[in-house]
């Protein structure tokens, strides 16, 4: 029985949800990483937990951003030591040496914060890393009680006599209370067949495997989590509305960003340079624009060479400023019968806005999700039962991401005919490593997996995504009209072994 092999696989990485039946996780509005994060503190070995005690969690260590004046209220007027979870990042000032930090859910910016040299020393190791989530514990450093020895920045937050508080962290719990051993989950994965491998992702991600009725519904929703797992992977899907798009880009892991609608700024996607601040490619690993038909851009010619630049290097430049990042990029909106009907051959490009009407920028981007081959929420489609943390589950993809093991083994396999175009070359082997990442983790070599399941996992699924891309380029210009994906394959010595 599947359950039994999660449990006695991943022990306490596994916990039970219970969507299908309760709505109480819904009403608290948690993401699925904070939700079994609770769930693990608080449920016993059956799965039994005080629905009290969660909800009194919830609202002592969970405020809202509209509790934020009641924080500071607690913090600086009453002089109380304040604890919550919240996503924090450090900065470290080249010029005194002094660490400050932000929590961005709640706008709090750097200027108005500093961590003390003994509290750095003690939390570094956990904060140094970029965001991250944790238990933070606040307090007030008065104007009186600050050195300003080292202080050279003068801002309007500074009292009049050129001194100001500063809201001080005084102790940090990392939201991730245990190690990830990447190298177990990589060997644990050979207790599961591919079926039941699929079952277990998806049931790491909230759903329920027995609502899908075959194994192309399975694959073609596990796909979403590509991005997940490879380092600028740049997909785009269309399909029909209330297929779970936006909750699982948006809802269920920590290390990504959904934006649905309104208007999308250079500054905020890349670099804003009045206040010398990364945007949201460099602090993610993906970047989800969903309803992207509802989303404009304030400045199009802008946006489309900036977002043609990253997408071909990874690398972009706002004025003097030039970055790097790893993010991926999808692009997320709802198809017409008529389209979807059509199977993608006719031209679903043509409801996108306008920065998208552009073959070249279209050409940066990997692979096409046929999203109405993955049926309409419903609440068989809603885990019930055992499954792997979330936040676990996440937090593993987030370390694959760095494992260029995969891609080596991709390149090993993958024979590429003579003057195959290196975009089509490129996106093909990204996505099949990304496949191979996520199906098959416990691939250390060529010879660890046969043939017949990585042509049929990865590389046979990587072409059709890419041959979506090509053929919907030929709609879109006549330079590109008849063009025809390289014939990928798989080298002969292998297929020899295999």
């Amino acid at each position: 029985m599947l359950d039994e092999k999660l449990k006695n696989c991943f022990d306490e990485m596994v916990v039970y949800k219970d969507l299908k039946k309760s709505n109480f996780f819904n009403s608290l509005s948690l993401p699925s990483f904070m939700r079994d994060w609770i769930l693990k503190k608080f449920e016993d070995e059956s799965g039994f937990f005080s629905v009290d005690e969660v909800t009194n969690f919830v609202h002592t260590y969970l405020p809202r951003r509209e509790d934020w004046d009641s924080i500071k209220n607690r913090i600086v007027k009453e002089n109380q030591h304040v604890k919550f979870l919240a996503k924090i990042s450090i900065d470290i000032n080249i010029q005194t040496g002094k660490v400050s930090f932000n929590l961005p859910d709640f706008g709090l910016s750097n200027k108005f914060t500093i961590i003390e040299d003994d509290v750095w020393q003690k939390y570094k190791d956990d904060l140094i890393h970029g965001e991250t989530w944790g238990m933070v514990e606040l307090g007030y450093l008065s104007p009186d009680n600050f050195d300003w020895s080292f202080e050279f920045d003068t801002n309007k937050s500074k009292a009049k006599d050129g001194k100001s508080g500063k809201i001080s962290l005084l102790s940090f719990k990392t939201f991730c209370p245990y190690k990830i051993d990447l190298e177990y989950f990589k060997d644990v994965r050979k207790e599961f067949t591919v079926d039941e491998w699929l079952n277990v992702i998806l049931g790491a991600v909230d759903y329920n495997s027995k609502g899908y009725k075959n194994e192309e519904e399975k694959l073609t929703m596990i796909t979403r989590l590509l991005p997940f797992v490879e380092k600028r992977l740049n997909l785009i899907e269309l399909a029909p509305k209330g297929t779970g798009k936006s909750y699982l880009f948006g809802r269920v892991s920590r290390y990504g960003w959904l934006s649905s609608g309104g208007v999308m700024s250079r500054a905020k996607m890349f670099y804003d340079q009045t206040r010398h601040t990364e945007g949201l490619i460099a602090t993610n690993d993906f970047v989800t624009l969903d309803e992207v038909q509802t989303i404009s851009f304030s400045d199009v010619d802008e946006m489309r060479a900036a977002l043609k630049g990253y997408l071909e290097s990874g690398i972009y430049t706002v004025g003097n400023h030039e970055g790097r990042s790893d993010a991926g990029m999808i692009l997320c909106g709802n198809i017409s019968k008529e389209i979807m009907d059509a199977d993608g051959y006719s031209n679903m490009f043509t409801e996108l806005p306008s920065v998208f009407h552009e073959s070249a920028l279209i050409e940066r981007f990997h692979g096409f999700i046929k999203g109405w081959n993955i049926p309409r929420m419903n609440d068989d489609l809603k885990v019930c039962g055992w499954a792997l943390n979330s936040e676990y589950f996440c937090s593993i993809m987030h370390e694959l991401r760095n494992d260029s093991s995969y891609r080596a083994i991709v390149d090993e396999l993958v024979e590429v005919p003579y003057a195959a175009d290196t975009r089509d070359t490129e996106a093909v082997k990204r996505i099949a490593t990304a496949y191979l990442k996520l199906l098959f983790p416990n691939v250390r070599s060529s010879k660890d997996i046969s043939v017949r399941e990585f042509k049929r996992y990865c590389l046979d699924r990587a072409r059709k995504m890419r041959d979506t891309i090509i053929y919907q380029l030929g709609l879109l210009d006549i330079e590109y009209h008849g063009k025809n994906l390289p014939q990928f394959s798989i080298r002969e010595e292998k297929n020899e072994n295999n």
